[in-house]
């Protein structure tokens, strides 16, 4: 007799072949008996619950009974052909029609015999209906699935009878032809540790359970597995990395750090900014790279923290860099960290794009002599000719938006890598950071500096469009300015740059010159003409700038203390709150106006509502994680690590802690996982192909 294994390509289950097997491999991504294994329900059928016909509720979307044939027949024309039949309980008639399939049905119904009928009804000529209803001969009450599993298909698998019945079948079959042939995956200790039961009943339990505490109790296992092995991977990266990269050892606190601390420090530090300062420190101590996020909410005080980490690299020796995704954001950080130095001793250039060359090449000699400290800039950064004397420490704003790849450029800077802090002003839930960033030291910054006025955001319709323009006239009059911020979305790219710049001319009438001046920028200017627009707007010469999200990260204006969000329910949380930031930079009271509509979906109104309720980065991301998943979050699409089919990152955040846990402590105890009770993960690991090669660093 065969015997079939996890790896049998489908084709060979019994009712698969080769033309059902090409459509599974293309439409489901099904190759193997282990991926159709795998392919979970999406939900159940309660089959355990009969209603009478009389207590069916037409709006309900499935319903079960058990009634007797009286007749069917077949009506219409050829276009219009379908089976008609009748059934009948103590209560009432029902009608059932099909539509296709009309010969095989016909066969197969027998009048006078009582059946089990599952279908979603509706209500013809004031009588249920249902259309292409599941039917069984009834042979007694403890008939069949109680909880029938519901698989996703598509139309071209339903052509060839894999709807969710089939679907069903197959996997039916699958499991008569494994019999035990499943492997268990988790260690008995963790088994019992967290009462999990084995995972050949987990996987029987999920698409044939018993009872819904079956159903529970394998989703519980799969979900802990799925996020257990996440984990493992993501911090297998991590050992092996601090096992296989060393890092410049930063001990002294130096002359330019102190000097810095104790003269020239703006404002006192917050107790989160310098519990930061500590971790980094620790970080820097011992030889081991330092690979650390830093989040921080917008006007937190990253940039702070950076340049002290600048000043201790610097104190012992070594040379730093600051990598900005934008030559805007990258020319306001050399200015910040400029007028924040001072006169201090520490040499300071900016690298972009548009540098000219016989200034590069100063740049250039500077770095590979030694004479140049920091150097801050863009993606320039990375070029081959860009090389340091001694890089001990490379810095990278708005992590999401370079790759590993970039990240891995910056460490060949120098024979021993330098260390690295990535810093990000879109907050991160903390399960998603666990995740996204799992291979990462993650610090936050949670707390706004002294002084700092709370920015208020109101919600207005259009018919409060008039209010809106009275609150401008007296910021303005105020001698403040003011941001207004369209939608620039690409599949309508004409159309909403159309929209910006009749916006622009709408707001020239109601503002008009000479007292008041209107400027514009979006995304399909020319790099000078934004920077124009932008230096006039920093310089107040033009006191409305008409914008898209291209000022959504870094602008720094601490006069501008308005921002209109146009049609802001097009706009996703995070980026709210990211646009929110742009003003509230000065001491005075800033405000935020979001306009929309006056009819919102529920998911819109909970957006708004949450802007006007909380500035707090966190709470704000935490809500969007809820609302729009994590697939969609800014910059995690491309991300494989975040292809769960259980689990979630939303709802399932105390289960990723004890997983991550979980795995935290194995690590500690066992780092290269060589000790037998470990040989099952560490005979995962060897097959994945996630992260640094296990098997060169053990």
């Amino acid at each position: 007799m065969q015997e079939f294994s996890l790896r049998t390509p489908i084709g060979y289950l019994k009712g698969v072949g080769p033309q059902r097997a090409e459509i599974l491999n293309k439409e489901l991504a099904v190759f193997t008996f282990e991926d159709l294994l795998y392919y979970y329900p999406f939900r159940y059928n309660d089959r355990s619950v009969y209603s009478k016909i009389n207590q069916i509720d037409p709006t309900k979307p499935g319903v079960q009974f058990i009634a007797r044939l009286l007749n069917f027949e077949i009506q219409g024309d050829r276009r219009s052909r379908r089976l008609v039949a009748h059934v009948k309980d103590d209560t009432g008639i029902a009608q059932l029609v099909w539509f296709q399939s009309i010969k095989w049905v016909e066969k197969n119904l027998t009048i006078g015999s009582a059946y089990v009928i599952y279908g979603s009804p509706s209500l013809f000529n004031n009588q249920i209906s249902i259309s292409h209803p599941e039917m069984e001969l009834y042979v007694g009450s403890n008939q069949g699935l109680k909880f029938q599993p519901v698989y996703a298909s598509t139309e071209k698998l339903k052509k060839l009878s894999l709807d969710s019945k089939g679907i069903q079948r197959l996997v039916s079959s699958l499991f008569s032809a494994l019999k035990d042939n499943i492997d268990e995956t988790l260690p008995d200790e963790i088994l019992t540790k967290y009462k999990l039961i084995d995972l050949p009943s987990a996987l029987r339990g999920i698409h044939f359970p018993d009872d819904a505490d079956s159903i529970q109790r394998s989703l519980y296992r799969l979900k802990f597995e799925e996020l257990f092995f996440l984990q493992l991977k993501i911090l297998k990266t991590k050992v092996a990395h601090n096992q296989k990269f060393k890092g410049p050892v930063l001990k002294n606190v130096g002359e330019h750090f102190t000097d810095f601390y104790e003269k020239k420090l703006p404002f006192q530090l917050t107790n989160a900014q310098k519990r930061v300062i500590k971790e980094i420190r620790k970080d820097t101590l011992y030889g081991a790279q330092m690979n650390r996020l830093l989040q921080g909410d917008v006007g937190s005080g990253k940039t702070i923290v950076a340049l002290m980490t600048m000043l201790l690299a610097i104190d012992n020796g070594y040379q730093a860099c600051l990598m900005a995704p934008t030559e805007i954001l990258a020319q306001q950080h050399y200015a910040g960290l400029k007028e924040l130095l001072g006169v201090e001793r520490v040499s300071i250039a900016l690298l972009t794009g548009s540098i000219k060359q016989k200034d590069r090449k100063v740049i250039h000699e500077g770095l590979l002599n030694g004479d140049l400290d920091i150097l801050i800039g863009t993606h320039a950064l990375l070029e081959d000719k860009v090389k340091f004397k001694n890089l001990g420490l490379a810095i990278i704003d708005e992590q999401h938006r370079f790759g590993v790849e970039q990240r891995s450029k910056l460490w060949k800077k120098n024979s021993v890598p330098p260390h690295m802090l990535v810093m990000t002003a879109t907050p991160i839930p903390r399960t998603l950071a666990m995740t996204l960033y799992g291979d990462l030291d993650i610090s936050v910054i949670d707390e706004l500096p002294a002084g700092r006025k709370p920015i208020s955001t109101l919600h207005f319709h259009e018919r409060s469009r008039l209010r809106m323009f009275g609150m401008l006239r007296e910021e303005i009059a105020k001698g403040r300015q003011v941001y207004v911020v369209y939608p620039l979305i690409e599949e309508s790219e004409k159309l909403d740059l159309l929209h910006l710049k009749a916006g622009k001319e709408f707001l020239e009438r109601e503002f008009p010159l000479p007292v008041y001046k209107v400027g514009i920028l979006h995304g399909k200017m020319t790099p000078k003409e934004k920077e124009f627009e932008m230096n006039r707007f920093v310089k107040g010469e033009t006191q409305i700038l008409v914008a898209t999200t291209v000022i959504e990260v870094g602008v720094n204006v601490p006069n501008a203390s308005v921002m209109v969000i146009e049609n802001a329910e097009r706009f996703g949380l995070s980026q709210l709150h990211q646009l929110r930031g742009r003003v509230g930079r000065g001491p005075e009271q800033s405000f935020c106006i979001l306009m929309t509509k006056e009819k919102l979906s529920r998911e819109s109104k909970i957006r708004m509502q949450t802007m006007v309720r909380t500035t707090d980065g966190f709470e704000i991301a935490e809500t969007d994680l809820k609302l729009r998943g994590p697939g969609d979050l800014s910059g995690t699409q491309q991300s494989g690590v975040l292809e769960l089919k259980l689990a979630n990152l939303a709802t399932d955040q105390a289960l990723l802690q004890l997983a991550r846990n979980e795995v935290i402590d194995i690590f500690e105890k066992d780092p290269t996982l060589g000790s037998e009770k470990n040989s099952l993960l560490r005979s995962f690991l060897s097959k994945s192909s996630f992260g640094i090669g296990w098997e060169k660093i053990s």
